[in-house]
């Protein structure tokens, strides 16, 4: 007798293509980033450009909360990128330690041409699945709260 996940076809786990979906999104960005003239942009750093708004500077403590990865991590992106001249650090005026980093010009020229690949996008996937689009992207937005109240024992 053959168990009941034996005589399932295989289907990837959610995860995977999750996963797979993030990955098209970062390497189109670095994509994008490289034919406008910056060929040194990593997927990683789309982790800065992501979280970092385009009107006002923000921590480098709170970039690397909202990315979920160590303030380390986040300290290196934002240094390369500072390096390459798309953003600057300044100090907070509230907290001497912390650091404020917002967009150079340069750098907001980029990140715009990111933001407007990023709606050409959704143009385009809305062309593509009608309303099954909304309804994914309602999807995704609840997944990770659902996730959250699932807890890992489950």
């Amino acid at each position: 007798m053959s168990s009941p996940d034996a005589e399932k076809p295989y289907r990837k786990p959610l995860i995977a293509l999750v996963h797979e979906a993030d990955r098209t999104f970062n390497l189109h960005m670095v994509e994008v980033t490289h034919a406008a003239g910056r060929p040194e942009i990593k997927p990683s750093h789309n982790a800065v450009v992501a979280h970092l708004p385009s009107s006002e500077p923000r921590r480098a403590a709170d970039l690397a909360t909202r990315a979920g990865m160590t303030r380390q991590s986040m300290g290196e992106l934002v240094r390369e990128l500072e390096g390459f001249g798309l953003v600057e650090m300044v100090p907070d005026p509230q907290d001497g330690r912390a650091k404020l980093v917002s967009w150079t010009e340069d750098g907001l020229a980029i990140a715009r041409i990111g933001k407007r690949h990023l709606a050409a996008i959704e143009r385009r996937l809305e062309a593509e699945f009608g309303a099954e689009y909304e309804s994914a992207r309602r999807v995704l937005e609840r997944l990770a709260e659902v996730l959250d109240e699932i807890g890992p024992e489950a």
